[in-house]
C-alpha cells in the first residue's frame, strides 16, 4: 500500500496526460452518428439537418447510420459494443433507452450504461389516422374506439415495437378509458406511417416533422388530435385531446439527444458536448428544425443533463410499473 501511495502521483499525472491527448486528437477519423430508426422517420430528419453543421465543429465528417428494430434496441445495443472512444454517438430518447429494456427480453442494456451528452429537440406529438377515419377529436375518437370494441372490432394503434414509447401511450389511453385496443408494432415511423395510408392500421401517435403535415394537408392522412397542451402551429385547426372530455389530461411529448457509452473518457464527453451545443445553438439549424414544429432546447451543463436522464428513468420505470409491462 505505502509503494502504491508513493506511485499515485505519477498515476494521476499519466492519467491527466492521457485525458488531455485525448482531447486534443479527438476525434481524428469520421464519426457515425447513430439513428435507430429507418430512413424517412423523424428521428432520420433530426439526424441528417445537424450532421453536416456537427461535422464542421469536430473538424472530420459525420456519418448517418439508420439501424432500426427491437424499438431501437439494436441500434443501442450496436453502440454498447463499439469501443467506448466516442467515434459512434447514439441519437435516442427515453424511448430507445430507458422504456426498451423493460419490454424487450432480448434487451440486456440499462439506460445507467449510457450518458447524454447533449438534447437536441423536444418533439410534440400528433396523433395521425388513416384517411376515412371517422373521428376528428379526442371525444369522437374514443365513441368510435368503444363501439368498435363492443362489435369485436377494437381500435388498432400502431407503434416504433414493444415496449416503445408509443406503444405505452396506446395501452395507458386504452386502461385510462377501459376500451380495448390492438398494438400493431413497426420497426420505425416510417413503416408505421406507410400502413397508415394503406388503411391497414387505424391510428399512430407519434412526433411530426413537415412530411406528416404535408400528408394531413393533402387528406392522405388525418390528424384527429395533437397530445400536447397546446395547439400546434403546424396543425393549428386540430384539437388537443386535452380539450377532449374522454382524454382530459392526456399530455405528452418526446425528447431527443446525443448518448455515448458510460465509460467514454470524460476529455472525449467534453468534446462531443461542446460541439454538439454549438450546433444546437446554430441559427440555420434552429430554423430547419423548428420549421419541422421541433423545439430546440438551449444546450444544458453535462450536470444538469445527468439529472435531467436520471429523472426521466424514474418517470418512464413508473408509468412501466404502473401498467404492469413485463419483458416478452
Amino acid at each position: 500500500m505505502t509503494s502504491f501511495l508513493k506511485r499515485l502521483p505519477s498515476v494521476l499525472g499519466a492519467l491527466l496526460v492521457t485525458c488531455t491527448v485525448q482531447a486534443q486528437t479527438f476525434p481524428s477519423k469520421p464519426v457515425v452518428l447513430m439513428v435507430p430508426y429507418p430512413v424517412g422517420g423523424v428521428s432520420d430528419v433530426i439526424a441528417r439537418t445537424l450532421s453536416s453543421t456537427l461535422a464542421k465543429h469536430l473538424g472530420q465528417p459525420v456519418v448517418v447510420e439508420n439501424l432500426g428494430g427491437a424499438s431501437g434496441g439494436i441500434a443501442a445495443q450496436k453502440v454498447l459494443n463499439s469501443p467506448s472512444d466516442g467515434y459512434i454517438i447514439l441519437q435516442g430518447s427515453p424511448n430507445e433507452l430507458i422504456l426498451a429494456p423493460l419490454a424487450n427480453a432480448s434487451i440486456k442494456y440499462r439506460s445507467e450504461d449510457f450518458r447524454l451528452v447533449q438534447m437536441i429537440t423536444v418533439n410534440p406529438l400528433v396523433m395521425l389516422a388513416r384517411k376515412d377515419f371517422p373521428a376528428s377529436n379526442g371525444d369522437e375518437l374514443m365513441a368510435y374506439a368503444k363501439r368498435g370494441a363492443a362489435a369485436g372490432k377494437p381500435l388498432t394503434y400502431a407503434s416504433v415495437g414493444p415496449g416503445s414509447f408509443y406503444h405505452l401511450l396506446g395501452e395507458h389511453m386504452s386502461k385510462l378509458t377501459a376500451v380495448p385496443m390492438v398494438h400493431v408494432p413497426y420497426k420505425g415511423g416510417a413503416p408505421a406511417v406507410q400502413d397508415l395510408l394503406a388503411g391497414q392500421v387505424d391510428i399512430f401517435m407519434t412526433p411530426y416533422g413537415k412530411g406528416q403535415v404535408q400528408l394531413v394537408e393533402e387528406g392522405k392522412l388525418k390528424a384527429p388530435a395533437v397530445l400536447s397542451a397546446t395547439r400546434q402551429q403546424l396543425f393549428s385547426k386540430v384539437p388537443t385531446l386535452d380539450e377532449s372530455n374522454a382524454l382530459k389530461g392526456f399530455v405528452f411529448d418526446i425528447w431527443a439527444g446525443y448518448f455515448v457509452h458510460k465509460n467514454t473518457p470524460e476529455a472525449v464527453v467534453q468534446v462531443l458536448h461542446k460541439a454538439l451545443g454549438e450546433v444546437a445553438n446554430d441559427a440555420v439549424v434552429r430554423g430547419q428544425l423548428e420549421a419541422q414544429a421541433m423545439i430546440v432546447p438551449t444546450p444544458r451543463p453535462l450536470a444538469e443533463l445527468s439529472k435531467l436522464y436520471a429523472d426521466n428513468t424514474a418517470q418512464m420505470r413508473a408509468i412501466a410499473q404502473s401498467m404492469n409491462l413485463q419483458p416478452q
